[in-house]
């Protein structure tokens, strides 16, 4: 094989393999989807309730596909439960030739014991609490509202004797 063939073949298998990154990047758009869930869902340095640029903003108004909920912990006594780790996971689509996964949203509650999800797809949640000295709560919630607050009690650990 000439050297003059040998580099028009390396530029076609270049022009095949850019193609089919194309294709895949628009036919299941999960890379993005995927550093925006753990962008938004990390706990460190960054808030939850960080808004996008406004230009996003302005220029595509609120999908009716997705909500915003708020989320309130507390003990027994009706006594907030601050700096609790909260855990939102919902079914994300995998494009057309990803399946369905698990996406996943991390939070901290603050000194009332609240925090603010930003926007997540309408159908059902697995909300998850984790704190120090209270029981692990974990329950799957149907959410169809925007703006829907939803109260959790955390219980007492069990006694292991």
């Amino acid at each position: 094989m000439s050297n003059e063939a040998h580099h028009a073949s390396i530029a076609v298998n270049f022009v095949r393999g850019l193609a089919l990154a194309v294709l895949l990047l628009l036919g299941g758009n999960t890379i993005a989807q995927d550093t925006h869930s753990s962008q938004s869902g990390s706990t460190g340095g960054t808030s939850p309730e960080q808004a996008p640029p406004k230009a996003d903003k302005q220029a595509a108004p609120s999908d009716s596909s997705t909500i915003k909920i708020h989320i309130t912990v507390t003990d027994p006594n009706d006594k907030p439960v601050a700096n609790a780790s909260v855990y939102v996971r919902y079914n994300e689509s995998g494009g057309l030739f990803h399946h369905d996964k698990l996406a996943e949203l991390s939070f901290k509650t603050n000194q009332e014991g609240s925090l603010k999800v930003p926007e997540v797809p309408k159908g059902k949640l697995l909300i998850q609490v984790i704190a120090k000295g209270w029981h692990t709560f974990g329950k799957w919630y149907d959410v169809d509202k925007d703006d829907q607050t939803i109260a959790i009690k955390l219980e007492q650990p069990p006694h292991w004797y």
